[in-house]
């Protein structure tokens, strides 16, 4: 409790130029990281597209899969009915040679012609079945060649990604353990509004210098008193065209 009293006293002790100089640090270090992450580019969502696509051509084929052994079994149904028809035109065949009468003859011919309808439907079934299970065996196999690239190029950027994350962890991990020690200097309000601003603002600037009497984010002309308002480091002024907290070029060190 002692130590965040004696916190705040010293947050309540800043002036308003000890505010905005640790706010330009803050931003300053933000603005490093920021570089940090440009060197990396684009990698990380091409990384994360890779594994999406890898993860969709994988479910895609296990899919397929599926659907080849509901083919495998449909076939095997056919082949069941085929064998079925094909024992009672047998059986049938046998009684045409036994029948007693036309009418006996008539219904067991009809039963025979009924049956080697059966087998004919079921082996169109057949070649059906065998023919889109051959397309999607195709498919499957462009698939899983298409996988086998992706995984190849996902290894690839995982790669250059890893490099590229060795070579500037150490620098981005000390960026960011000075950006905490400055934020926990900076009042609560302060730094949530600098964070939105700094969110808000395409290049991420959410402090600016005055450079040639101009804002130096928007670049809009700013008028002379407000100008020596910014100087004076009395208060805190933000551009009224782009939002952005302006300072003056001294305190960001600039002649």
């Amino acid at each position: 409790m002692a130590k965040e009293k004696e916190k705040k006293v010293v947050e309540k002790e800043l002036s308003v130029e000890e505010k905005l100089s640790a706010l330009y640090q803050l931003q300053t270090i933000l603005s490093e990281i920021d570089k940090i992450k440009t060197l990396r580019g684009e990698l990380p969502l091409e990384v994360q597209d890779l594994e999406d696509e890898v993860a969709g051509l994988q479910t895609r084929i296990q899919n397929f899969q599926t659907e080849m052994k509901d083919f495998d079994v449909a076939i095997g149904q056919q082949k069941i009915k085929i064998k079925d028809a094909s024992d009672l035109i047998a059986k049938y065949n046998e009684q045409l040679e036994n029948v007693r009468n036309n009418r006996e003859f008539d219904s067991l011919t009809k039963e025979v012609e009924f049956q080697g309808l059966e087998v004919e439907l079921a082996e169109k079934r057949i070649r059906e079945f065998t023919a889109e299970s051959k397309q999607l065996n195709e498919e499957i196999q462009k698939s899983k060649t298409r996988l086998d690239e992706r995984k190849a190029d996902l290894v690839s950027k995982k790669g250059e990604l890893d490099e590229i994350i060795s070579e500037t962890r150490i620098q981005e991990d000390q960026l960011r353990e000075k950006a905490k020690e400055i934020e926990a200097t900076i009042e609560p309000r302060l730094l949530m509004a600098f964070k939105r601003i700094r969110k808000s603002a395409h290049n991420g600037l959410a402090v600016v210098y005055i450079q040639r009497d101009a804002c130096g984010g928007c670049f809009n002309k700013i008028p002379p008193q407000r100008q020596l308002d910014i100087k004076l480091r009395k208060k805190i002024i933000v551009c009224e065209h782009c939002g952005r907290i302006m300072i003056d070029p001294q305190l960001a060190g600039v002649e």
